[in-house]
């Protein structure tokens, strides 16, 4: 890594720090990083609806519990 690469790499390290300490911006990442894929939702869903259970529910509401919504 030359000498400009390892500026920019420090220059965007400290601007995603900067970002992930706004408990904004942490609760956004961790949403989203958390709910299972739109596809997998879609998955669950389609058996839900086939098995009558709530998989689907129960996994939107464990993130929804695990990540509360800043005040």
């Amino acid at each position: 890594m030359n000498e400009q690469e390892k500026e920019l790499t420090e220059k965007l390290q400290k601007q995603y720090e900067k970002r992930m300490s706004d408990p904004k911006n942490m609760y956004d990442y961790n949403r989203r990083h958390n709910y299972p894929s739109i596809q997998e939702q879609l998955d669950m869903q389609y058996w839900d609806a086939v098995n009558g259970t709530k998989k689907w529910q129960e996994a939107v509401a464990k993130v929804k519990t695990d990540n509360p919504k800043p005040e």
